[in-house]
């Protein structure tokens, strides 16, 4: 495959990727894929149908003995060999994911960067699945052991704000460990697994092994209810990962869902206050605050309130939003119209219930860009913990600004919080650190660092609305997640 000298301005209907081929879907349903910097369509994707979906699920169920029979570090070697590839068209994936999603090209160099480092963790399973052993285990002469084994067909359904990332939290561990997998990408960015996808294709997997289907929720249905699929791994909002979990527990299978997040960031007295924001403003308007660790709530505790928010307020002003190819913009568009609408419906809330808005995102226009889903970095001050913005997932950027007497009132507020994805705080005080990473129930824990993703060798973390399941994506969660162990008791007579 050419490397593309730019993005293409028309993708045309995309196809599904089932046992080892580009397959054109049967149904008569497309739906446009938009470039949110344009709010132009650059492809159509299609609404796979479920008697598509089952065959594609027959035929990993089909390829899963033969896979499954494959050596570990024969499956490993073709991980190494996706990698090599994808390093060669890491600028491509890049340049697309911005086209179809609105990232800036850093984000979107910085998301293949962290896709890429998955299969590299899922090349080490001769390591990671060994099982475990001990002799005379039960009794003089008898040997126990644990053999981790593969166990059949699992899926993903993804969401639209990581294209490359989060597919790939889970099916490089699946295939690796000798599962099949069904990958459903989001069809608002389907393109940059399409591309993706070619890739894999290229490395050689055998047929049926890793399938691509394009589509809607009958899809995610279809994977949920069929009786071969062994388990299925979610991201997205908590009301659909809610769903996701009770519907696929139904049918008997293992589940890991994502859900939302609403992350508060905390700033003691004693922070490094210039270092402090500049890490701040990359946690809130970050991928326009499109991802489940962007900030949400800054809390300020103690004197330092004032000077914080100068400081962010100042630093805000100074990003520039425009689209992400243009290599010196710093945010992009929000995703679609009807994100753009449901941000600026929680700015009207927040003016409502009192907030002052302190810097308003609204109405930005990028030249050239007119009608592009463009909402500039806004900031709340005055914001209470009872107002909506305080307690909602925006899931934009916007920020709600609060004063704190003490940081075990700030610990307080997070905790009373439904979700518990991420909480991070500021200073150099190692007893305030103990004390929130101890205290906050939250999964993904930063220390001076607002943007908490753990490396592919540590699980994606998540508790109480943010996760429902128990093993998460990533490292040896997603190896235990998609394998079980026969324990073997042995004597020789």
């Amino acid at each position: 495959m050419a490397l593309l000298p730019e993005v293409k301005a028309d993708y045309g209907k995309l196809k599904n990727f089932v046992n080892g081929e580009w397959v054109e879907s049967s149904t008569s349903k497309y739906l446009d894929i938009e470039n949110p910097t344009t709010a132009k369509p650059i492809g159509q994707v299609p609404m796979t149908t479920t008697d598509e979906t089952n065959a594609a699920i027959e035929a990993a169920r089909e390829a899963w003995q033969s896979w499954r029979e494959t050596p570990p570090i024969t499956r490993a070697r073709l991980m190494f060999r996706l990698k090599e590839i994808m390093e060669g068209h890491f600028e491509n994936i890049a340049r697309i994911m911005v086209q179809e999603q609105g990232k800036t090209i850093d984000e979107a160099r910085g998301e293949t960067r962290r896709t890429i480092e998955n299969v590299e963790v899922a090349a080490g399973i001769p390591s990671l699945m060994m099982g475990y052993n001990l002799e005379d285990g039960a009794a003089s002469g008898i040997d126990e052991e644990a053999v981790v084994t593969p166990l059949g067909v699992f899926g993903a359904i993804c969401p639209f704000n990581f294209p490359a990332m989060i597919p790939f939290w889970f099916w490089p561990y699946a295939v690796a460990s000798g599962n099949t997998f069904i990958l459903k990408s989001s069809k608002q960015v389907p393109l940059t697994q399409a591309y993706i996808f070619k890739l894999v294709e290229e490395a050689g997997f055998p047929p049926g092994v890793v399938n691509l289907l394009n589509g809607s929720h009958e899809v995610a249905d279809a994977m949920m209810e069929h009786p071969s699929m062994k388990g299925i791994s979610f991201v997205g909002s908590t009301p659909i990962a809610k769903y996701v979990y009770k519907k696929s527990a139904e049918n008997g299978k293992r589940v890991q869902a994502q859900g939302g997040a609403k992350n508060s960031l905390i700033v003691m007295p004693d922070a490094v206050l210039p270092r402090t924001v500049s890490n701040m403003l990359a946690s809130f308007y970050g991928c326009a605050g499109q991802r489940c660790l962007a900030g949400a709530n800054l809390i300020a505790v103690g004197d330092v309130a004032e000077p914080v928010l100068n400081k962010f307020v100042e630093g805000a002003k100074k990003i520039k939003v425009g689209y992400g190819l243009d290599e010196s913009v710093n945010m992009g568009p929000v995703v679609s119209g009807a994100a753009k609408k449901n941000i600026l419906g929680y700015i009207e809330k927040g003016i409502e219930e009192g907030a002052k808005l302190v810097l308003d995102g609204r109405g930005i226009k990028v030249p050239g860009y007119e009608a592009g889903h463009f909402i500039g970095p806004t900031v709340f001050k005055d914001v209470t913990p009872d107002m909506t913005i305080a307690k909602d997932e925006i899931f934009g950027p916007v920020v709600a600004f609060m004063a704190m007497d003490t940081l075990d009132d700030a610990i307080e507020f997070v905790n009373s919080s439904p979700f518990g994805n991420a909480a991070s705080i500021y200073t150099q005080s190692g007893r305030s650190a103990k004390d929130l990473r101890y205290n906050v129930h939250a999964g993904n824990i930063g220390i001076n660092v607002g943007v908490v993703a753990a490396m592919a060798f540590f699980p994606f973390g998540g508790f109480k609305d943010s996760f429902f399941g128990d093993l998460h994506g990533q490292g040896r969660d997603a190896v235990t997640f998609y394998t079980d162990r026969k324990v073997v008791i042995t004597r020789w007579f």
